[in-house]
């Protein structure tokens, strides 16, 4: 059985700590500027805020699931 590297507890502790923080951030937008909105804008946003943690979680899956030779 392969040792576990540092690069997934490191991308694992960074996904956890960029959810945290995106989600906040969408809630608070979300609440505070989209929400005086119409009901297409708020369509619009919460569709494009539920996809978008995807991309950056990804390439930090990407990242540590890199061995290192």
């Amino acid at each position: 059985m392969a040792k576990p590297s540092g690069r997934k507890l490191v991308g694992s502790l960074a996904i956890l700590a960029f959810m945290v923080f995106y989600i906040l951030l969408a809630m608070w937008f979300g609440a505070t500027v989209v929400n005086a909105q119409s009901k297409w804008v708020q369509l619009v946003y919460y569709a494009v805020a539920g996809f978008g943690w995807a991309f950056p979680a990804f390439s930090i899956i990407r990242w540590s699931s890199k061995t290192s030779n």
